[in-house]
């Protein structure tokens, strides 16, 4: 069962920025959708 949830987060496709569409880093407990670039404008 363990092995499922893994291979679930293992699989989802990376995030990207809804403002430039550049690949986002994500780091736990982040919900932003936005890249630090685009944040800072």
């Amino acid at each position: 069962m363990l092995e499922n949830v893994v291979e679930f987060f293992k699989n989802l496709p990376d995030k990207h920025c809804a403002t430039c569409g550049d690949k986002i880093e994500e780091q736990s407990e982040c919900y932003s959708n936005t890249c630090e670039h685009c944040e800072s404008l």
